[in-house]
């Protein structure tokens, strides 16, 4: 973060002074990061307070202190003689700093901002971008998935002075939450990958969360453009003061791919930029839903003035998207591992499994481990027999389901009609493992995928352990 005083920060985030008079807080300077776990507490740090779903981050102040701490924003006084900032709502504070941070960085350069939003992508389009975007300034990209109303404002308070791009993954957690996230960022280029089945359960259907994802190109000024999906009817019905740049498949998007083909090496397809220019961008991250990701990422990259070689050189410099998304490994033995376990929805979940299918096409025996999809409401039932069916008519050649939560994939498949025990249920990952472990030959692909709470990236990780 850049360095600023305790009461500016004060200040910004409308908080009232304890334990350090007006003087002292004005030369008291927060020269670190800004943390809301202890744990990440540097020299020179703020620390907010902030209660969790498990814990309050008040109990830790003397450990945020003992690590580094200058001062902590507190919902409420605590013992410690630790400078503290006393806020009505510590989270919301957190986003007024942010919020306060960006809008100092503006003012004093050129900082371009780009917003991430969809059902799917994300993550994997926020690392194609920091991939590209830092070939040509310094690029701040959040960790894993901070796209919430704590993970987005942390990640944008690691801008500074030095940073020329700031990528901001907004995650939807329900109605306003986009638009709240949106009011801190303030994009100036905004991508909308797609509106699909994660969270549905949540938002009441996906026409809630279409209604939610379209709080970002609400929040747009006519200065700003928003980048969308093309392909995707949801998106092309959203409506904006902003300039509209298309990608997809679609004759009409500018930023098109065509001819794409999958093998275990990666993913390879055309790119047509809307200059008439075409490029051969050969990824080595497999699944041809991760195009669609490429094609967000080159339109931001080229809006932003970055030259096509510089942007195809960087898409396929990438190796993975991310540990655990679409994660290749080959062994030794000569089988092919797919860790897709961090993440799981009916669109994500039916796209992994295309994939395996396509890949299996090459004679290669096609093995699908599947965990539950959270987060689906009164669809789960629907959605998990569904995908079930989706296996079969995909002719996987095997199916394991791990957990309560799945079984209805198994039920699912096996009432599909078309098969006769190729699907096995297991309770428990160490059940699963052992089995796949005994059963497993050489050539063989597996695909493991799950959403995290199901914790398959672990039998992931194991399988990729060759036994004697």
């Amino acid at each position: 973060m850049i360095e600023l005083s305790l009461a500016e920060i004060a200040e910004a985030v409308s908080g009232s002074l304890l334990n350090v008079d007006a003087d002292s807080a004005t030369r008291l300077l927060v020269t670190g990061s800004v943390e809301t776990d202890s744990r990440l507490v540097s020299a020179g740090s703020l620390f907010f307070a902030r209660p969790g779903e498990v814990t309050d981050g008040h109990l830790f102040i003397a450990s945020a202190q003992e690590l580094g701490a200058v001062a902590a924003v507190v919902d409420h006084a605590v013992d410690e003689l630790i400078p503290q900032v006393l806020v009505a709502d510590v989270t919301a504070a957190l986003g007024d700093l942010a919020k306060h941070v960006l809008e100092k960085l503006r003012a004093a350069g050129s900082i371009k901002v780009i917003g991430i939003t969809g059902s799917n992508g994300k993550t994997t389009t926020k690392n194609m971008l920091r991939s590209i975007l830092s070939e040509v300034g310094e690029t701040i990209a959040p960790i894993e998935s901070y796209n919430n109303e704590v993970g987005a404002p942390i990640s944008i308070l690691k801008a500074d002075q030095a940073t020329k791009f700031l990528v901001v993954e907004l995650g939807a957690g329900g109605p306003g939450s986009i638009a709240y996230l949106a009011n801190i960022a303030k994009p100036d280029i905004a991508v909308m990958l797609k509106v699909g089945l994660a969270h549905v359960g949540e938002f009441g259907g996906i026409e809630g969360t279409a209604k939610i994802k379209g709080e970002l190109a609400s929040a747009l000024t006519n200065q700003d453009v928003f980048i969308a999906n093309a392909d995707d009817g949801y998106v092309r019905d959203m409506q904006t003061q902003a300039k509209r740049v298309w990608f997809g498949t679609a004759p009409d998007a500018g930023y098109r791919a065509t001819d794409l083909h999958l093998d275990i090496n990666g993913t390879n397809f055309e790119m047509h930029w809307p200059t008439g220019e075409t490029n051969r961008i050969n990824l080595q991250i497999l699944g041809e839903h991760h195009v669609m990701n490429a094609l967000a990422a080159c339109a931001v990259a080229d809006q932003l003035g970055v030259s096509h070689p510089v942007i195809v050189a960087a898409l396929e410099a990438l190796p993975l998207a991310e540990r655990w998304r679409m994660q290749l490994t080959n062994r030794a033995d000569g089988i092919s591992v797919i860790n897709d376990a961090y993440n799981a929805s009916p669109d994500s979940m039916k796209a992994a499994l295309q994939t395996l299918a396509q890949l299996g096409k090459s004679g290669r025996r096609t093995i699908a481990i599947l965990g539950e999809m959270a987060e689906l409401g009164s669809f789960s039932r629907e959605q998990h027999d569904a995908l079930g069916r989706i296996v079969v008519r995909l002719n996987i050649d095997q199916l394991v389901v791990v957990g309560e939560g799945a079984k209805l994939i198994h039920m699912g498949a096996e009432q599909e009609g078309s098969w006769g025990g190729e699907s096995k249920y297991f309770d428990s990952i160490a059940e699963a493992l052992a089995y796949v472990r005994g059963m497993l030959e050489a050539g063989d692909i597996v695909l493991v995928k799950s959403s995290k709470s199901a914790n398959l990236r672990y039998l992931g990780d194991d399988l990729l352990e060759v036994q004697p």
